[in-house]
């Protein structure tokens, strides 16, 4: 089955090459995954195409405006009934590893992107199901935070990694640790030795060691983490 996004964007063709290279566009060639693009000038009736506005109470910058967004999410609602449309949003729920997993159970995504000064807020309380930020920062539009999105969600998505168990050993996959420290070749790099017990062959002992250092790296590096950790032991 094919998951499908629906990215409405001022600037599709930004976030093109990122997205049809390495992995994802490995899996959007094997058919597990596609990526559409909606531009809402398309459903503008000016010769200027116009998309944004000054604010209404006054401010710096524009704000773009609900109808070509509403258009363009109706079009896509339309056409490929996505499960849920998402606004890229600074005000939205914080995007994370189990908000990943319960979109990737979804089977298809509309993610609308942002520029200038935001968005007339009759968009998110009329247009889209949910708002979803990517953390407390702001950037120049939703496209990077589509492109997380897609990113993050496709890697869960049966066959698109190469090895399926590393999607279930990375850093937050399990009650929110990060992930162990990773070795390769050579054994000693100037003068560093990779730890002993991951060259024993004891598979449990590795087993063992690996989940002592996640535990380690997330209270020392991430307390935050610990302490959600901490709460739900």
């Amino acid at each position: 089955m094919t998951y499908r996004f629906d990215v409405i964007t001022l600037f599709g063709d930004l976030m093109a090459p990122y997205l049809t290279g390495s992995m994802l566009g490995r899996a959007a060639d094997k058919g597990l995954i596609d990526v559409r693009y909606t531009n809402p000038r398309d459903f503008t009736h000016d010769v200027h195409r116009s998309v944004d506005d000054a604010p209404f109470g006054g401010g710096a910058g524009m704000v773009m405006t609900p109808e070509p967004l509403a258009q363009a999410a109706e079009h896509v609602r339309t056409e490929a009934a996505p499960a849920r449309v998402i606004l890229l949003s600074p005000s939205g729920r914080v995007f994370d590893q189990t908000v990943a997993k319960e979109y990737c159970e979804l089977g298809s995504l509309a993610l609308v992107c942002g520029r200038y000064e935001g968005v007339d807020e009759r968009v998110s309380e009329h247009v889209v199901d949910e708002e979803l930020s990517l953390g407390d920062y702001v950037l120049t539009g939703g496209e990077l935070g589509a492109m997380v999105v897609i990113d993050a969600v496709s890697r869960l998505l049966p066959g698109v990694l190469g090895n399926a168990a590393g999607a279930q050993e990375e850093s937050f996959t399990d009650a929110r640790l990060l992930e162990f420290p990773q070795y390769t070749r050579p054994r000693v790099w100037r003068g560093h030795d990779v730890p002993d017990v991951l060259l024993s062959g004891h598979h449990a002992n590795i087993d063992t060691w690996r989940q002592q250092q996640r535990l380690k790296r997330t209270k020392d590096r991430r307390p935050d983490l610990w302490a959600r950790y901490r709460d739900e032991q």
